[in-house]
């Protein structure tokens, strides 16, 4: 880790990650799910909502289709939340959902998924994820256990790589940490943090209002990313010292950021411990394979390094370099920070 991770050049490709980030950002909302909610209000009565991302300044052409026995009502004009487009409307499906067919209609040109959560006649609810190689959903009668398994998880995996704040603070830790045991140490007790705290407010024990979370989230990333520039010049600073102390509080408070995206799907009440269970294991299963991906990368741009200073040599581009990732991560948590205080 410390051949690695100190190599200005190893850190100057890194830093492209995190412009690859924020073109991201800038891409819009094109990148989150589609969410489709179906809740039962009356025998045989169904309120449904439908979240359709957006792209080009405008609703994704998806559209979600009920099972044929269901009478749907024409659904309200969208309603934009700053996220995706929202339609509401009701629907009549005699003798409840399941055996029916929920099919999205245009998910398979797109590179999207859906979430889909709904009620069933017996009071359970189920939750399962559409994508373009599978858009279409046959409820079933009993939801089964294997299931449960497969979509939470499969939904821990996307909200991680989803989710470039969090992505960015691991990488602040793997750029600070001075050696490979440090590192392990360090994501470990980030994964012991969040994990409770992501246990604890998704069962109701523990309560935090969304956007204070989602805006301390990124102070956090801003203070990792300045504690770098500090420690690259020559102040040692708390997390340098200490980086698994400061991974475990933060860590917490990254754990409620992530039960705030849980929430908005819900969890199958007949399988509360299994469906958070593997959305955690999927959250650690994609936090796994970014910290991987950027170990790789770390590993190509040595090589690249050790050519360019055999083509170019004495040249004060490593300096330079150096610098690079620290200052972007803190300068687009810093923007994050202002947007989510904004939206207060």
């Amino acid at each position: 880790m410390q051949r690695h991770v100190d190599r200005a050049t190893a850190s100057w490709i890194i830093a492209l990650i995190g412009v690859l980030g924020f073109g991201t950002t800038a891409l819009g909302h094109a990148l989150q799910p589609g969410y489709l909610e179906i809740r039962l209000i009356d025998q045989d009565l169904y309120a449904v909502l439908w979240k359709v991302p957006a792209v080009n300044a405008g609703p994704m052409p998806i559209s979600a289709e009920l099972p044929r026995h269901c009478d749907p009502q024409m659904p309200d004009q969208a309603t934009w939340d700053g996220r995706a487009y929202t339609y509401r409307w009701t629907a009549r499906c005699t003798g409840g959902l399941e055996g029916g067919i929920i099919h999205v209609k245009g998910l398979a040109e797109t590179t999207t998924d859906v979430l889909i959560r709904l009620d069933r006649a017996d009071g359970e609810n189920l939750t399962h994820r559409l994508s373009a190689r599978d858009p279409s959903f046959t409820i079933p009668e009993t939801p089964s256990r294997l299931d449960v398994v497969q979509t939470y998880s499969m939904l821990g995996i996307v909200h991680i790589l989803g989710g470039l704040d969090h992505l960015a603070f691991v990488l602040a830790l793997l750029l600070i940490v001075k050696e490979r045991r440090g590192a392990i140490a360090t994501i470990t007790a980030f994964t012991i943090a969040h994990s409770i705290t992501l246990a604890g407010a998704t069962l109701g024990f523990v309560h935090v209002p969304g956007p204070p979370v989602e805006a301390m989230i990124a102070l956090s990333i801003v203070f990792v990313a300045a504690e770098i520039i500090h420690a690259r010049q020559g102040k040692s600073g708390v997390t340098e010292r200490y980086p698994w102390m400061i991974a475990f509080t933060f860590g917490l408070l990254h754990g409620f950021g992530f039960a705030g995206a849980l929430s908005e799907v819900g969890l199958p009440s007949s399988s509360i411990p299994i469906a958070l269970l593997f959305f955690n294991v999927g959250v650690e299963i994609g936090q796994l394979a970014f910290i991987a991906g950027v170990f790789a990368v770390v590993a190509i741009a040595d090589r690249i390094a050790q050519h360019i200073d055999c083509l170019r040599p004495g040249r004060p581009w490593r300096i330079w370099a150096s610098g690079v990732p620290p200052y972007t991560i803190g300068t687009l948590s810093a923007f994050w920070f202002l947007e989510r205080v904004a939206s207060f």
